[in-house]
């Protein structure tokens, strides 16, 4: 890489910092009085800046995404607890539970500021005790790290085996990636979970029933290898199963190879996970505009690739994350930003839990009753 260009990278970084540290002042209210809806479509394109859409639309020629008919479009502000620059793990836990948390934790407080007897709930956990269907998407294996931020609690990202265990014995509705080496089909069907592996296991799933997908190829591309299915195949038979729920659902779906790919640097297949993201999105607000009661929410946990218009093109700066703000689109509340309001990533939490009709202000503590464990210490 060129002098100039990375000269021109960290001059772009320290614009955007400052800029981020100026408008932060003004958005970290939560408004009043939000619209309720009954469903939410939480998406995350993991690694997704502004700059991943506009290389995208530049360069593959695209006329207009299905995230460019938002009314509403503002923008994330992503920090950790302890960096300016957040990983997946602490970026996940943020739109999960509302909480800024370290680097590398996984739902749960930042180190050393709550007991480790508690937790923050996630909108997941909200959903299901307010008798929503739950569900959980990824392209990502389904213990990574933001798969993992709304459906369990734990130090480490690295922790899988936890992670898994406490996604196997879940009591949400359906959770599906890719295969994890800590899954059991023993488990998850002992748990009420029907086994899902490719995408004809998918289709044959009936409204009413509970799955746990091990998809065994790709699934982030347009085209994937045969039997897998497109995230926009898993956006839709997600919605078509938790619709039938009369109390409403929460799907949360990650796209995890806009990020995977840009840390490598890869292009051309970063641009494929876009487009292949905006026909999930393009899925869930065909949906919505139908329900008439959904909110769906597109943002992302971070940037990555440090992506700049340099010279006319669309050009990576680096492989790693950026602090640059991400981001925030609305469709279904019209209180929930200002068009272009910048807003602290976990406050995306802390609003749509307003609109799921919250009784609890997030982040809501949960406190763990060890009295109920068993007399082996189980």
């Amino acid at each position: 890489m060129s002098f100039a260009v990375r000269f021109f990278a960290f001059i772009t970084a320290i614009f955007m910092l400052f800029t981020n540290v100026i408008s932060g002042f003004t958005a970290n209210k939560t408004p009043e009085d939000l619209t309720q809806v009954k469903n939410v479509i939480f998406m995350i394109g993991d690694g997704m800046g502004f700059n991943s859409i506009e290389k995208t639309r530049l360069e593959n020629e695209v006329e207009e995404f299905a995230m460019d008919s938002f009314e509403l479009r503002g923008e994330n502000r992503t920090w950790s607890s302890n960096s300016l620059i957040t990983d997946s793990a602490a970026g996940g836990t943020a739109l999960a539970c509302g909480v800024r948390t370290s680097n590398g934790c996984i739902g749960v407080y930042p180190f050393d500021t709550k007991p480790t007897y508690s937790y923050p709930m996630s909108l997941t956990d909200l959903a299901y005790d307010m008798g929503k269907a739950t569900g959980v998407i990824t392209t990502d294996s389904t213990s990574g790290a933001t798969p993992a931020a709304f459906s369990a609690h734990t130090a480490a990202r690295g922790n899988e085996e936890d992670i898994t265990t406490q996604q196997m014995n879940s009591p949400f509705d359906l959770i599906w990636g890719k295969g994890t080496s800590s899954f059991s089909e023993e488990v998850v069907t002992d748990n009420g979970f029907i086994p899902v592996y490719n995408k004809w296991d998918m289709g044959l799933l009936l409204p009413g029933t509970r799955s746990f997908a091990q998809f065994s190829g790709d699934c982030w591309s347009q085209n994937p290898p045969e039997g897998m299915p497109t995230i926009a195949e898993m956006t839709a038979k997600a919605i078509s199963l938790l619709a039938f729920d009369t109390d409403g659902f929460f799907l949360m779906v990650e796209a995890a190879h806009i990020d995977k790919h840009s840390h490598s640097n890869d292009g051309e297949s970063m641009k494929d996970s876009v487009l292949a993201f905006d026909d999930a999105v393009e899925v869930a607000l065909d949906f919505a505009r139908l329900d008439g009661n959904t909110l769906v929410i597109v943002t992302a946990d971070h940037e990555t690739g440090g992506i700049a218009l340099i010279n006319g093109s669309y050009r990576y700066t680096n492989t790693g994350h950026t602090a640059t703000n991400v981001p925030l689109f609305v469709y279904g509340c019209d209180n929930f930003i200002e068009d272009g309001q910048v807003i602290n990533n976990k406050e995306v939490a802390i609003r749509t839990a307003a609109c799921m009709g919250s009784e609890e202000a997030f982040p809501i503590q949960v406190v763990i009753d060890y009295s109920q464990e068993d007399e082996s210490g189980g």
